[in-house]
């Protein structure tokens, strides 16, 4: 097989398992009310099922990217798509809440694909489409967690909410199969080994932070509950740092990911991500509010899906176009005009509300940012680490937009259902507070960016890592 053939065949491969967990992101958040329904139980102990994904996700990213450095990509890969289709079978049969809980954590570990295919792309790519390749994978990255908003309902109604996780499980299997045959056995690994006071440490502040962050707007942000644990995430995540700092084989290398290059990208992630799913993920009840409310469009859920697809458009465009781009614009610059694009559709979105084409055009637009960013903001940090190290770097980079999206998750509903009792709906000054600051927080990404310098690339790492490997580093796995 061509050089270009077999590395397009690899492309492929990695991204159709990629698109496997992506959809499963937001596949189950429209199902919930069936779920609590089914089993009986309350709105709150169903809404788990995404709570419980997202906590598993955070703590895996890393630790996997990790390992995937250590032992090898490919193999660590193949492990997590593995549990990922075990998890979507646990789920489709799960006789109870908590067995369905398992399965959505079993799910969860599977955000570690995220890295490691960021990872293997660098193996398997030529440098000259390394960018390209990098973008395409976030731009499906990206329409996964979106399509997994907008079928979720359709497929619950053909195939019931069980059902809906037979198409993750199909994609996952795929993705095994084609991996197994197209991905080459190749990549630099690391030296050493997890440490495991490091692992431990993190895991318990990511889930002493997000259990709160998740769970904040329905316990009250006030209650001893949720502020014990933000102490505890404080008491750990500081724990953590001195651990991490004084180790001689770090699970994170804090020095590395401080640095010049690659500490802006990492606080604009968490801006980005905020805005992200403060705005995205609110977006469709804000077009299904009633028209009874007096500003409210009352659309349908089929009618929201159709609103949302420029957007989807506009993410996708961008982000399977992104090697192109950055031909021309620089990779920095490519992130920072992505942030204000995302700022430019959020107040388009707030100004022009009243319009289902405006609000279908600010969507496009911020789809048009989410591709800009996502993309560059992977491809920066793949670009600016040792090849050996790449599946913690990108791992640490989606943990903290991970935790990012939680926050303008937590914000918005704070900010715009925290005071609308029992089924009344929302009021329009809550979405343009809080969509206004998420606005503001996505610009302030956008200066980080252009604003910190990163040094010269005469001797940066990334020129260095992206050779081939040496010989004794080769994956021989």
């Amino acid at each position: 097989m061509p050089a270009s053939t077999s590395t397009r065949a690899a492309f492929l491969a990695i991204a159709l398992s990629v698109a496997s967990l992506a959809l499963l992101q937001n596949l189950v958040i429209p199902v919930i009310p069936l779920i609590s329904s089914d089993y009986g139980v309350t709105a709150d102990a169903a809404s788990w099922t995404n709570t419980s994904w997202l906590i598993a996700a955070a703590v895996a990213t890393p630790l996997l990217g990790r390992i995937g450095d250590l032992r090898g990509r490919r193999n660590t890969f193949l492990a997590v798509l593995a549990v990922v289709m075990i998890g979507d079978i646990v789920a489709s049969f799960a006789p109870n809440l908590t067995v369905l809980i398992l399965g959505r954590v079993l799910q969860g570990v599977g955000g570690a694909l995220f890295p490691l295919a960021f990872g293997l792309l660098r193996d398997v790519m030529p440098r000259e489409r390394l960018t390209g390749a990098i973008g395409a994978t976030s731009a499906i990255i990206g329409i996964g967690g979106a399509a997994g908003s907008v079928l979720a309902g359709p497929l619950a109604e053909l195939l019931g909410w069980r059902g809906i996780f037979a198409v993750p499980f199909v994609t996952a299997l795929a993705g095994i199969l084609l991996v197994l045959m197209l991905v080459p056995r190749t990549g630099a690994r690391a030296q050493g080994h997890v440490n495991a006071l490091s692992a431990t440490l993190l895991s318990g502040w990511l889930i002493a932070l997000l259990v709160p962050l998740s769970s904040g707007t329905r316990w009250g942000w006030t209650s001893p509950l949720t502020l014990g644990l933000f102490a505890i995430a404080a008491l750990l995540f500081t724990a953590w740092i001195i651990a991490e700092l004084r180790s001689s084989e770090p699970l994170v290398d804090l020095r590395l990911v401080a640095g010049r290059a690659i500490w802006p990208v990492n606080a604009a992630a968490l801006l980005i991500g905020a805005a992200a799913f403060g705005f995205w993920g609110y977006l469709p009840q804000f077009l299904e509010t009633p028209a009874a409310s007096g500003w409210g469009l009352g659309l349908g859920v089929q009618g929201a899906g159709f609103a949302l697809l420029p957007l989807l458009i506009g993410m996708s465009g961008v982000g399977f176009a992104t090697g192109a781009i950055a031909r021309i614009i620089p990779l920095r610059i490519m992130m920072a005009l992505g942030a204000l694009f995302m700022a430019g559709g959020i107040v388009l979105a707030i100004v022009e509300h009243a319009s289902i084409l405006a609000l279908a055009l600010s969507g496009g637009v911020f789809g048009l940012g989410i591709g800009l960013a996502y993309a560059s903001t992977a491809s920066i940090i793949v670009e600016s680490v040792p090849a050996d190290r790449t599946g913690i770097a990108t791992g640490v980079n989606a943990n903290l937009r991970t935790i990012g999206s939680a926050i303008g998750s937590a914000f918005t509903t704070a900010v715009v259902f925290g005071s609308v009792r029992a089924g009344g709906a929302p009021a329009l000054d809550g979405y343009t507070v809080a969509w206004l600051t998420l606005a503001a927080g996505a610009v302030v990404a956008a200066v980080i960016v252009l604003a910190v310098r990163p040094p010269r690339r005469k001797d940066a790492v990334a020129a260095l890592e992206i050779e081939q490997p040496e010989p004794e580093l080769a994956d021989a796995a």
